[in-house]
């Protein structure tokens, strides 16, 4: 009944003029990771869409996803195009990608996404020219999410007009995040550190956890609080 009653003093107040609400606390939260009636899970559902309403509404944005290229220079465990994997892969030239934003302008899209794995052969110079021309030639506004790029990279995409950079901390637990993300021989994975540099540009900065990890700790460390991002969890 524990987490149910903290539900229920979430939705306290419902139907008055001004619903007083509350942050769950790290308690409350373990409790509801690990919950699963439905019939208690319900009041979590019901006030989380209040939430979704309260601040974003009833309205559905519409986002054209392009995937540049199937290659990847990293092995996350968990990833379908890890490099270590024997598939055929891709990469995009710029009149293709092109003729996927025309058609995401057509379909009256209002931002088209830039997503590959994190491949090199996607040069800063081929990402710089991309997001010129489809801020010059085009109303949509343009998300990144090409991975773990240099921050003189990010800088430029930014000059250049890119408007956001999604990039998935998948986890906040830092052992956790190393067992499914190895390293690229030296060089050390920082995430967080990479969006806040991101936010500091001026991008709209994105990120995301994965829900369910084999290895998840029952007990996980609190997320890091380094800079105002929208998260996404799948």
């Amino acid at each position: 009944m524990q987490a149910a009653g903290a539900a229920l003093k979430l939705l306290q107040g419902k139907g008055e003029k001004e619903p007083e609400t509350r942050g769950l606390t790290r308690g409350e939260v373990l409790a509801w990771l690990k919950e699963e009636e439905d019939w208690k899970l319900s009041f979590l559902w019901e006030e989380a869409d209040r939430v979704r309403r309260e601040h974003v509404g009833d309205e559905v944005h519409l986002r054209g996803l392009i995937e540049l290229s199937s290659f990847c220079r990293r092995d996350c465990h968990y990833c379908g195009i890890r490099g270590g994997r024997k598939i055929e892969r891709y990469r995009m030239t710029e009149q293709e990608v092109m003729e996927c934003v025309r058609t995401a302008q057509k379909l009256e899209y209002g931002t088209v996404v830039l997503q590959s794995g994190e491949d090199l052969g996607l040069t800063s110079d081929f990402i710089t020219n991309l997001v010129r021309r489809i801020k010059s030639e085009t109303p949509l506004a343009v998300t990144l999410a090409l991975g773990e790029r240099s921050v003189e990279e990010l800088a430029r995409w930014r000059e250049a007009g890119a408007d956001r950079y999604l990039l998935k901390h998948e986890t906040s637990d830092p052992g956790l995040f190393r067992r499914i993300h190895p390293d690229c021989g030296s060089e050390v994975s920082n995430r967080i550190a990479l969006l806040k540099a991101a936010a500091d540009m001026g991008y709209g900065a994105g990120s995301g956890v994965m829900v369910g990890i084999p290895g998840r700790p029952t007990n996980p460390s609190p997320m890091i609080s380094c800079c105002s991002v929208t998260l996404i969890s799948r």
